[in-house]
């Protein structure tokens, strides 16, 4: 099995900036993929962003231009740095890995946007 840890959510006033991390027990290699989704209080999970182990990248409408997803040369951390935060961003966000074995959801990490 696959472990997630996240880290890096806290409370964060709106035009603020956060860096979540997740460090995974195994890299993406070149099938893999490994992204951020999110659930808000009474909505369903949403996808966020998520780059593969070839290195292509998607976002969410929502988050272009603010977020930026990331990994380390090792493929086993990525990282989401959100910039210009809106109260709607609040949200606990999920690590998500999806290869051939595993599909594998981290434990979640709080990001609180105040306005």
């Amino acid at each position: 099995q696959v472990q997630l840890v996240e880290s890096g959510g806290g409370l964060v006033q709106a035009g603020g900036s956060l860096r979540l991390s997740c460090a995974a027990s195994l890299s993406i290699t070149s099938i893999g993929v490994m992204g951020w989704y999110r659930q808000a209080p009474g909505k369903q999970r949403e996808f966020v962003a998520h780059i593969t182990g070839g290195g292509t990248i998607m976002y969410a409408d929502a988050v272009k231009g603010r977020f930026t997803i990331s990994a380390d040369n090792a493929k086993t951390t990525v990282y989401l740095q959100m910039n210009s935060l809106k109260p709607e961003d609040t949200a606990v966000y999920y690590c998500n890995f999806v290869n051939l074995r595993f599909n594998t959801w981290g434990q979640g990490t709080q990001v609180t946007v105040s306005s």
